[in-house]
């Protein structure tokens, strides 16, 4: 049954299903207001819909949970969406930060709880890539790589070819390599490095002065810069991994790949 024909009660226990309830929440003491759940919870819906009629299994969800315009971004988080049969509900699985901490797990969401959180824009994006790397992905996610491919140790600006961190994008990046690559090429986020790499995967360079740096390392559990290449963090280019540039990327390795956009 598609989400269009569902009644209202079911369909907000299909959009919220799988998740504790802080887990699609920001990391703020601030509830979200009435309008604030309102726009959140039609946004959910919207991309329920979106997705049951795109006619695919497996996809890539991005929110914008930041204004990130001033580094030339527009998404900032980015989940994989799984439906668990032909007609069944979907699920998003996807690295959050522990509020306060240097910490990362792996959760399993409902489409409303991965929108249920401090919205700056009430759009999404949607990436079907192509029915070849759709099976390879939904192979992948069935399997011990999300976990195997998990990095515990936060780093919201983790270097994109290090594996001393991990930041929420990262995660998806590198199980999207696991998926992309021939079976068994890519078992480890070393090995998911490796081909990135030589596939020229470009990350994006976020400037950022020493001053800034140093604020941000002294106050941000969950910011590092230690792992970045000596001359380019000293030169205030941190090459880290954002939604964006993973949504390119997918584009150009994947012709067959859709991108659908949903907005309110």
């Amino acid at each position: 049954m598609s989400a269009a024909r569902l009644g209202l009660p079911l369909l907000l226990a299909a959009l919220l299903c799988t998740a504790p309830a802080y887990a699609g929440q920001a990391c703020s003491e601030a509830p979200l207001s009435a309008v604030e759940v309102v726009k959140s919870m039609e946004l959910a819906k919207q991309t329920y819909e979106a997705l049951d009629a795109s006619g695919g299994a497996v996809a890539l969800v991005a929110r914008a949970g930041q204004d990130l315009s001033k580094y030339g971004q527009h998404y900032s988080h980015l989940g994989i969406v799984l439906r668990d049969h032909p007609a069944g509900r979907w699920t998003v699985v996807h690295e959050l930060n522990a509020c306060g901490t240097a910490n990362s797990e792996l959760y399993n969401e409902g489409i409303g709880n991965f929108f249920l959180t401090d919205l700056y824009r009430y759009e999404a994006r949607i990436l079907l890539p192509g029915p070849a790397l759709q099976a390879r992905l939904a192979g992948v996610m069935a399997g011990r790589a999300p976990r195997r491919m998990h990095e515990p140790r936060y780093n919201m600006l983790s270097y994109v070819y290090s594996t001393r961190y991990q930041n929420s994008n990262q995660w998806v990046l590198e199980l999207l390599a696991s998926a992309g690559a021939d079976p068994g090429q890519v078992e480890t986020r070393t090995e998911a490095q490796a081909w990135l790499k030589a596939r020229h995967y470009d990350p994006s360079t976020v400037e950022i002065p020493a001053a800034v740096r140093l604020g941000a390392r002294m106050f941000r559990a969950n910011v590092a810069f230690d792992d970045h290449p000596f001359d380019r963090r000293m030169a205030g280019h941190i090459d880290t991994v954002n939604a964006d540039a993973l949504l390119r990327f997918v584009q150009a390795l994947d012709p067959q790949a859709r991108v659908l956009s949903v907005a309110q």
